[in-house]
């Protein structure tokens, strides 16, 4: 089962994160957080105007949209669909970059790696909540974004 959540101009510029808890908050409601990981989506039906050449996660009004979720459902990693990109998408949406014609998205790399840090920590009290196995989500996730992440990194939550 796929979830998918719509963004229009009215939502986004209107900081409405309705479209989003809907469908999250029907996920929990269900109980079926595990069975929806990484099955979210998002589709934007966002109007750009004329000749705008900007990406959306270069639109200040997107971004702070995804801010706003993102201090709602910081785990909200989880859900999205990794192979579809919605992680890597996400995190443009949170993380300062610029894109470059040869080498596409290049994150600031301080900024980055403090993401990567937060969602690590996030993600693995979270899901420690959730009694899912964390390590290999973790690793993966890290690895989405060009990181290796040392095992020792994860005693810390053994204590």
């Amino acid at each position: 089962m796929t979830a998918t959540i719509t963004l229009n101009n009215e939502c986004i510029n209107s900081l409405d994160l309705s479209p989003a808890t809907k469908v999250i908050e029907n996920i929990l409601a269900k109980g079926e957080i595990a069975s929806c990981e990484q099955k979210l989506k998002f589709i934007f039906d966002y109007e750009k105007e004329l000749g705008d050449p900007r990406e959306l996660s270069q639109i200040p009004e997107v971004r702070l949209w995804f801010i706003r979720l993102d201090s709602l459902y910081p785990w909200l990693p989880f859900l999205l669909d990794w192979k579809m990109g919605e992680f890597i998408r996400y995190t443009a949406m949170l993380v300062p970059h610029q894109f470059s014609s040869k080498e596409g998205i290049e994150y600031n790399a301080e900024a980055l790696e403090i993401f990567l840090m937060n969602k690590s920590f996030v993600l693995t009290n979270w899901l420690g909540q959730q009694e899912i196995p964390f390590r290999p989500r973790i690793h993966s996730m890290a690895k989405l974004l060009g990181y290796e992440l040392d095992d020792v990194f994860f005693d810390i939550f053994d204590n």
